[in-house]
């Protein structure tokens, strides 16, 4: 009996071996989805065209590089890539600052005044000794006027005094008057010499004051920037706040005596020294070279950014250098001065 129930118990050999069907699918697809993963991930000549990364100036060769503008972004957000300039050969240091002018005026009026005329605007050349600025003089007209009377009747009194000092000669030499008469004409014609003199000094001032009025430009060179209008009220100081009046006319500057100011960092001042030469090419017009040299080292550095402010002079400059923008300047060692024209 109990033999019966095992026998019933015992799983059949041919039951026993299970359906190859399904594993072999399993292994299908694995191989499937293997190869599709390695199709896609070799590179082709075709992808950078369907990714939008071919350059607009042919493909970007190996070994190239490139450097990120600060700010610089299209309308998806990337970063634009620009290549790198290249410095001048046999420079030991490549660095960029920004043109300024040497020397950047700003005149100002002497006294407090409303300006009558400007004959001037932004970016108009001026020479030396050019009227570019006046300012209202009547009330120092109307003064000269009033001196100028004072001075008429003070030679009315002079010359009385002086033909009373002469009667008082014939007198006194006749012996008919005393010697006092002589002494107190004297006296007289003195003292009205003495009063011509200080109102002789207020025209003269006077006569300043409205020079004072012509405002002439120091310099030959452009206007850099108008600062004021016809009407406006201005002073020689401020008197704090910012709705006072204007203290500076206008700015004018020498255009052909221009500078190249750099941040230059504490590692590279070994490198820099006063009166050596370099080469300056402005970010704008690459192909555009010029010599320079050092004329300006800063007596004191900048803690917070390490750096010091060295100032090159540019030797030739000409129209394609404009002040505020950016250049590029090669530092080169001695000998090699005229490298890179």
């Amino acid at each position: 009996m109990t033999d019966d129930k095992l026998q019933q118990l015992r799983i059949a050999s041919e039951r026993k071996q299970r359906s190859q069907g399904g594993l072999w699918m399993i292994i299908a697809g694995v191989i499937l989805i293997t190869a599709v993963i390695a199709y896609f991930a070799v590179p082709r000549a075709s992808d950078s065209q369907r990714g939008g990364m071919k350059s607009s100036h042919g493909e970007i060769g190996k070994g190239t590089t490139f450097y990120s503008t600060p700010g610089s972004t299209n309308s998806s957000g990337a970063v634009s890539v620009s290549l790198a300039s290249k410095g001048v050969e046999g420079s030991i240091l490549t660095t960029s600052g920004y043109i300024v002018n040497r020397e950047r005026i700003e005149l100002s009026p002497r006294f407090m005044g409303v300006v009558k005329w400007i004959g001037v605007k932004k970016g108009d050349a001026v020479t030396n000794g050019q009227v570019v600025v006046l300012l209202d003089d009547a009330e120092y007209r109307a003064r000269l006027a009033e001196v100028d009377g004072q001075i008429a009747v003070a030679n009315v009194a002079v010359e009385r005094a002086q033909k009373d000092l002469q009667r008082a000669e014939e007198l006194v030499g006749k012996k008919v008057e005393m010697q006092k008469m002589l002494d107190d004409a004297r006296l007289a014609a003195s003292s009205a010499m003495a009063q011509l003199k200080p109102l002789k000094g207020s025209r003269q001032l006077i006569e300043t004051y409205l020079d004072w009025c012509i405002i002439r430009s120091p310099v030959n060179g452009v206007v850099l920037e108008k600062l004021v209008d016809p009407n406006e009220l201005v002073s020689p100081q401020t008197f704090g706040g910012t709705r006072g009046p204007s203290t500076s006319l206008i700015a004018v500057a020498d255009p052909t005596d221009l500078q190249v100011e750099i941040d230059l960092s504490e590692s590279d001042l070994a490198k820099v020294s006063l009166g050596q030469k370099c080469k300056v090419s402005p970010v704008a017009f690459r192909d555009h070279v010029y010599d320079g040299v050092v004329v300006e080292r800063a007596p004191e550095a900048s803690r917070q950014k390490g750096t010091l402010q060295v100032k090159v002079q540019i030797l030739k400059p000409d129209h394609f250098l404009t002040p505020e923008l950016s250049a590029q300047v090669d530092f080169l060692p001695t000998g090699v001065a005229d490298q890179g024209k």
